[in-house]
């Protein structure tokens, strides 16, 4: 179905344009920018999650093929145009969901094991319970304090969690014969959705990723730049597995013309956390993006610097271009929009846009919090999603208020994680994701953390992104000062509100989680 309209523009239409496709967790979209980034034609289809058993979360690969082939073509025909006017594809996607397949025949061994899949839990809670972690804990600290070496840092915090690869990877070749009788055979495929696209799009003559991607399996080494060998001997994967790293904004070759009917250049290869932070041209050190969508994800862009990983956040990769190379460290909140959206599926509202009128008719909740929960902690425990200090007075606005304030809440824990552990001073804020929208939850996040935040005229940053480094691969922009220049704010927030207005409720809601652990 089309997705959004095009922009009206004046004068003739530029001869040439660049596609930006972000396969996401809930929807694939693709848009085609002009030279101004100008939306001129849009499309998006719905992403099918398959549920096998309770906590597997899978997608047909056939499927996600065909809708990535589908919004593409939908895309460029709602602009009135032919794909030979295409300069580029650039392709963000969802990170962290995988695929392998036959080297030789490209037949999948499974589907796509989506990063919300939690088939590994009890692998990963009996991981970081072991003793042998704790050993590598104490060892790598003791090499770090020793020699001062960063790269020692990041194993001495090391945990494993269900949204990794690394897991469920380990998980495959456990449970699916063909998959480790190929790999022992030097016959097996890893890809991300990013490799297998490339792959498909190249009737297989292609097989690659890009550092973005690769930096958020888990497996791949950031200090280092190549698949973590110690990681893989540590839990019996393959080394053979894994697809070549090349740079995020990169000529990978054209998509077969049999597909569009003229070879289309593929670009960009490039994670959609990455990709919405080089959308919101988040370029110096210190830039801030913060991504309400499926779940909450706070990017800090730390230039050179790779800081390692520390509790609650992560160091990864943001893109690399020729020569230079941009870390970011990263902070997660599961279940921001899939929480809003399980609200809506239990008739808590009609229209995700009136919650935020509806939190904004109350004074407050009345006491009545929401525990996030449909996630996994660390430890490899359940958390289930709760509401907590029900009355008989409570309706829907405290429910719905309720559910808002917790992602505010939890925007609130992991910016003064940041500040705390990124030695950076933070610069601008740029919020996106379908979230960001709800200005009841970015008031009160500006308000929570005393900080002017910039929400973009586009939300759908990944595929901007996706479409600025494959603009720049190909010459269709020419540096990163010009992509800064195409930037469009729709709103600013400021803070309204002293923080400390706020310290009863953010009392109470930090109370219902701390008991919610041992439900």
């Amino acid at each position: 179905m089309p997705c959004g309209q095009p922009d009206s523009g004046a004068g003739a239409a530029p001869a040439r344009y660049v596609l930006g496709v972000d396969v996401g967790s809930t929807m694939v979209k693709c848009h085609v920018y002009d030279r101004a980034a100008a939306v001129r034609g849009s499309s998006c289809k719905k992403v099918e999650s398959l549920y096998p058993r309770p906590g597997w979360v899978e997608l047909d690969p056939e499927v996600l093929w065909s809708q990535f082939v589908g919004v593409i073509k939908e895309a460029v025909q709602t602009a009135g145009l032919h794909m030979g006017q295409i300069a580029g594809l650039g392709i963000s996607t969802q990170r962290g969901t995988f695929i392998t397949w036959h080297k030789r025949t490209g037949k999948p061994f499974h589907n796509f094991i989506s990063w919300q899949d939690i088939r590994s839990a009890e692998f990963v809670g009996s991981w970081n319970k072991s003793l042998l972690l704790k050993v590598i804990h104490v060892i790598f600290t003791v090499l770090h304090f020793l020699t001062g070496n960063d790269r020692y840092l990041a194993p001495s915090f090391l945990t494993f969690s269900t949204q990794q690869s690394s897991m469920k990877l380990s998980w495959v070749f456990k449970n699916i014969p063909e998959a480790e009788e190929a790999a022992r055979k030097n016959n097996c495929c890893f890809g991300t959705i990013d490799t297998w696209l490339l792959y498909r799009l190249t009737k297989g003559s292609v097989y690659a990723t890009d550092y973005s991607n690769a930096s958020s399996t888990g497996i791949f080494e950031p200090f280092t730049k190549c698949w973590s060998p110690t990681l893989c001997n540590l839990l019996s994967l393959p080394m053979s597995i894994y697809p070549p790293v090349k740079d995020t904004s990169f000529n990978f070759g054209s998509a077969d013309s049999e597909i569009f009917g003229v070879p289309i250049p593929i670009m960009a290869l490039v994670a959609d956390q990455q990709a919405a932070m080089f959308g919101e041209c988040c370029f110096q050190p210190g830039d801030v993006k913060l991504t309400m969508g499926t779940g909450g994800f706070w990017n800090v862009n730390t230039g050179e610097h790779l800081f390692a990983s520390q509790r609650n956040l992560y160091p990864l990769i943001g893109w690399k271009i020729g020569k230079e190379v941009v870390y970011l460290t990263e902070g997660t909140i599961s279940d921001i929009g899939t929480a809003i959206k399980w609200a809506q599926d239990i008739d808590l509202f009609t229209n995700v846009d009136e919650t935020a009128k509806m939190a904004q008719s109350i004074a407050d909740s009345q006491g009545v919090c929401f525990i996030p929960g449909l996630q996994v902690s660390v430890d490899g425990t359940y958390l289930c999603a709760s509401f907590v200090g029900l009355k008989p007075s409570t309706t829907r606005n405290h429910l719905v208020r309720a559910i808002l304030e917790s992602v505010a809440f939890r925007n609130k824990q992991l910016y003064d994680t940041i500040v705390k552990k990124v030695h950076i001073p933070l610069q601008t804020i740029r919020a996106d994701g379908g979230v960001s929208n709800n200005s009841f939850v970015m008031q009160m996040t500006s308000d929570l953390i005393n900080r002017r935040i910039e929400k973009p005229a586009n939300a759908d940053m990944s595929s901007l992104g996706a479409a600025f480094l494959a603009g720049l691969a190909s010459g269709f922009w020419t540096d990163k000062e010009q992509l800064k220049k195409l930037r469009r704010i729709e709103a600013v927030f400021e803070p309204q509100k002293d923080s400390e207005e706020y310290r009863p409720a953010m009392d109470t809601w930090l109370q219902a989680m701390k008991h919610s652990l041992h439900w």
